[in-house]
């Protein structure tokens, strides 16, 4: 394939931007022009090209501040597709170490330099939240877990985040384009505002069976209007064993949902014949959190913000080769790290 024209500073003088008619997020021919790049990069490389230096061969590596799951690396390869590089890197979904070479990427800097930016943004943001999705899937054991975490953040990104989580551990994301992108299918059920529409827990239970298709599961939210227990009884006895499962959501004004709640709710399940009908829990959820659950008879777990608001894992890029001679700033050790960790990618 033809690779994609970057940007010079000539080209950033002449763009005129109208923010009224546009998202404020980048489109994907402007991160592949360089748009989302720091400006530096672009002065660098224009200024090398001045020198005749720009196509100088070089290796650079990219190194994790942090331990925890890799994630955004089919992107990062997605960017330079095309580009005359060689590239070694940790697969997506692999678990890394605090300052391990993540990606090498040899070849002329000017087929690469200007991406330093986004390339260590898709690494960092990724593996951030597919860590965080890791740690939650590690709490819940055999139980699902499902990446709620779309409306946590700016929708351009949402579907990263959801893809993300879904490397990490997740086993189903809300997110349609998210889970689009995964070649799987989305996974909800339906929110409170329905049934404060309808005004009756149990009425829009039975149409929403009616409703799904036949293999579609039956997961109805429970603390819309009643106490938690009661609506799950009343709820599986109109619907028998087409209910696959009770959603509690209840706010942290009533004290959210505790494992003493999801105990009881278990409880009075088993002890009405209702056996068969699973616990959903979402709401503020974290690992720990999950853990209690677990324990209290919870099989199924929503999150959000713990893993939308993770904190990404800081990438760095260094060169560490000039034409094939060893290199490095103060403070890094010259040349290639070895790690036979990484994967020849192109």
């Amino acid at each position: 394939m033809k690779p994609r024209d970057f940007i010079t500073l000539k080209d950033i003088d002449g763009i005129e931007i109208d923010p009224e008619n546009r998202f404020y997020s980048a489109s994907a021919s402007e991160i592949e022009q360089g748009l989302t790049s720091d400006i530096y990069f672009v002065r660098s490389r224009d200024l090398l090209a001045s020198m005749d230096l720009a196509s100088t061969e070089v290796t650079a590596e990219i190194f994790s501040s942090g331990s925890g799951i890799i994630s955004g690396v089919d992107e990062a390869l997605h960017l330079l597709k095309g580009r005359d590089l060689e590239i070694w890197a940790l697969p997506e979904g692999e678990e890394m170490s605090a300052r391990e070479v993540v990606m090498r990427i040899k070849g002329p800097y000017s087929a690469f330099g200007i991406y330093e930016t986004p390339l260590l943004g898709m690494l960092a943001s990724s593996s951030g939240w597919s860590t965080a999705a890791y740690n939650c899937k590690k709490a819940a054991g055999k139980r699902m877990v499902i990446c709620y975490g779309a409306r946590h953040l700016h929708p351009a990104v949402a579907p990263v985040m959801e893809r993300a989580a879904v490397v990490g551990g997740a086993d189903a994301c809300s997110c349609i384009l998210g889970a689009l992108l995964l070649g799987r299918k989305p996974v909800g059920t339906i929110p409170h505002a329905a049934f404060l529409i309808v005004g009756d827990t149990v009425q829009l239970a039975k149409a929403y069976d009616q409703f799904v298709p036949g293999n579609a599961p039956r997961i109805i939210l429970v603390d819309t209007f009643k106490d938690e227990a009661e609506e799950s009884l009343r709820v599986a006895e109109a619907l028998g064993k087409q209910l696959n499962g009770v959603r509690l959501d209840t706010p942290g004004e009533r004290g959210g949902v505790t494992p003493g709640l999801v105990g009881e709710v278990r409880a009075r399940l088993d002890q009405n014949g209702f056996d068969h009908v699973q616990i959903v829990v979402s709401g503020g959820l974290k690992p720990e959190r999950i853990e209690a659950l677990v324990e209290a008879g919870a099989d199924v777990f929503g999150v959000g913000s713990f893993i939308a608001r993770a904190p990404a894992i800081d990438m760095t890029l260094d060169l560490k080769e000039i034409k094939g001679k060893p290199i490095a700033k103060r403070g890094r050790v010259p040349g290639v790290i070895e790690n036979k960790r990484l994967v020849k990618m192109s």
